[in-house]
């Protein structure tokens, strides 16, 4: 009999204990109401709380990776594109997160979504390729700003991937394209003009000793001769011509010497 008649004593004590005791790890807090007013905020370790009278609601304090779906976006130069983002998120003020808005994660992404869509609006399709950094930190100081009355801090905003129409894509391929020829045919003409002027260097230094002309010609010659399968044709160079000059002349003068002797013979004949 006394086993039964305290054995809803102790049933009711066990339910009472295990109300009141409450466990919060590290990263979490607990904020109290009692008797629906804000009590205050617990945590962490060990936390008591009257049964029936307090109640909790846990809030997390890590940080909240929310993916942003893609939004639909015009750009401030008419193109259509699709951008998608990441938020980087965290509780700094657990009451203000529950007493001032409903559900903070569901608000903070749909400012978020409204956020993407209204700074990529503002912003040149060029802009949002070769900036996106600077977009990043504006959409970043926004959300930040608008999500201080609700407890919440903004860590980081980044622009995942922005995806172009196909048109879009061939248009700027064939942009691209043209600019590398541009800088190809810059880069080439820049490169005939050095050479040029080293050319007219080196012509100027080979005239000053008309020698070296000779020497350079055969340095070349030697190292065409060291390819077996070419066929190499060596052009005779004009300064040999003056060489060859003298000894041609005389071979003319020796010609013509006995037919000079021959014609007085002739006219000695004729007399007799």
């Amino acid at each position: 009999m006394e086993f039964t008649t305290w054995l809803p004593i102790v049933i009711l004590a066990i339910f009472i204990l295990s109300s009141a005791i409450k466990i919060l790890q590290e990263y979490e807090r607990g904020v109290i109401f009692r008797l629906g007013r804000l009590a205050g905020v617990r945590g962490p370790g060990l936390v008591l709380i009257i049964p029936l009278i307090d109640k909790m609601v846990k809030v997390s304090l890590r940080i909240i990776t929310m993916d942003i779906t893609p939004q639909d976006v015009i750009t401030k130069d008419n193109v259509s594109i699709k951008v998608n983002a990441v938020v980087y998120f965290r509780v700094v003020d657990p009451a203000k997160a529950i007493v001032s808005v409903e559900n903070y994660i569901y608000a903070t992404s749909q400012l978020a979504q409204t956020t993407l869509r209204s700074v990529c609006g503002e912003a040149e399709l060029d802009e949002l390729l070769a900036h996106r950094e600077k977009v990043n930190t504006k959409i970043q100081s926004i959300l930040d700003r608008m999500t201080e009355p609700w407890g919440i801090k903004i860590s980081a905003v980044e622009v995942k991937h922005i995806d172009l129409p196909e048109e879009m894509r061939r248009a700027m391929a064939r942009q691209a394209e043209a600019e590398r020829e541009r800088r190809a045919k810059i880069t080439l003409a820049e490169a005939e003009l050095q050479a040029s002027q080293k050319l007219k260097e080196a012509a100027d230094t080979l005239a000053k000793n008309p020698i070296t002309v000779q020497l350079r010609f055969l340095q070349t010659v030697s190292e065409l001769a060291t390819e077996k399968t070419a066929t190499l044709i060596l052009p005779i160079p004009i300064e040999l011509l003056g060489f060859l000059k003298l000894p041609i002349q005389d071979l003319l003068k020796q010609e013509k010497q006995p037919e000079a002797l021959q014609k007085p013979q002739e006219q000695t004949t004729q007399q007799g």
